[in-house]
């Protein structure tokens, strides 16, 4: 017998989405304006639902209130850029370390936080966060700030090369989130996450610590939704509270996002995104109704697959796109 992670599906998988990423990559030279903007929104709501899977579906940390962090990496870029002065391909990733920074008291806090009292925690953390950030009149206060145009000119002296630059810094950092989550899960500390969310009290009597390994995914995904964050307001090139720390549009819709897709596994925020975003194009323009359709499909797909889209699909086939399951295969003895 030998314990293997790969399979035939999962080679096909990672040969195939090699291949799309290519091709994604020249998008700027096949793709419109409008294209290219709804596939770098595409990737950055990948990335957010992917992070969020992480901290829910793996650590057990339920937040409704990572829009703190993707608020948090909009005015760090803006202030980084046109209060510091610094160039924007320097801002963003000194964003990311400067939200991961943050996160650390913030979650030695609310870490003291147990079920419902942790979601209902972050979310007043965001709220502190969105009251703090009216308040920097630097950064235009309650009413936001645009980036001006001689600092988005910085970025590249061409329209076009400044979209295709937004662009391939989306692909990237959706391409970065996916692969740091499958480099993590494929770890000892993804098992330990993973002996987490099946069973906590299991996993610590066999010596998982609970703690220090929740609050290390905590600040990881914290540091990568800030960087997220910049790179929707750097698409956006306007801020404001409001926006910035809207519930609605990056924790709501994330979480539908998973759900749809299935918590807890890596192919279910991919899956789930692609559905929203179709879902999204093809009923936005009828209102409210676009929004309580959103409610009956969450409904439906909770019925009939509490494990998400791709949870019912693995049932049923056995697919994997992402080795990470471990199998032992059963090898005739040599004669």
């Amino acid at each position: 017998m030998r314990v293997t992670r790969t399979s035939t599906t999962a080679q096909a998988a990672m040969i195939l989405a090699a291949l799309i990423l290519i091709a994604l990559a020249f998008a700027p030279w096949w793709a419109g304006r409008a294209e290219m903007r709804l596939m770098g929104e595409i990737f950055l709501y990948m990335a957010l639902a992917s992070l969020w899977n992480l901290l829910a579906g793996y650590a057990g940390l339920v937040s409704v209130g990572q829009q703190a962090y993707v608020g948090l990496g909009g005015y760090l870029l803006f202030a980084l850029a046109m209060l510091a002065g610094l160039p924007i391909l320097l801002a963003l990733p000194l964003a990311a370390v400067a939200g991961a920074v943050i996160a650390m008291p913030v979650a030695a806090l609310i870490f003291r936080l147990r079920g419902a009292y942790f979601a209902i925690g972050t979310w007043v953390i965001a709220e502190v966060f969105r009251l703090s950030a009216a308040q920097i009149s630097a950064l235009g206060g309650g009413s936001g700030a645009s980036l001006p145009a001689g600092i988005v000119k910085s970025l590249a002296e061409g329209r076009d090369m400044r979209d295709a630059i937004a662009y391939w810094l989306a692909l990237g950092v959706m391409a970065a989130v996916i692969g740091a989550a499958f480099l993590i899960l494929r770890s000892r500390h993804g098992l330990a996450l993973t002996a987490i969310r099946d069973n906590e009290l299991a996993s610590r009597s066999l010596g998982v610590d609970i703690w220090r390994t929740k609050f290390a995914v905590y600040v990881i995904v914290a540091g990568l939704t800030t960087l997220v964050g910049a790179l929707i307001f750097l698409q956006k090139l306007r801020i404001s509270p409001e926006a910035a720390f809207s519930v609605n549009d990056w924790t709501a819709f994330v979480i539908f996002i998973v759900v749809i897709g299935g918590i807890g596994t890596l192919e279910g925020p991919i899956i789930g995104t692609l559905i929203f975003f179709a879902l999204r194009e093809t009923m936005a323009d009828l209102g409210t109704i676009y929004l309580i359709a959103l409610g009956l499909v969450a409904i439906l797909v909770m019925l009939k697959a509490p494990r998400g889209l791709w949870g019912l699909i693995r049932s049923r086939t056995g697919a994997e796109l992402f080795p990470l399951s471990r199998r032992v295969l059963n090898i005739p003895p040599k004669k």
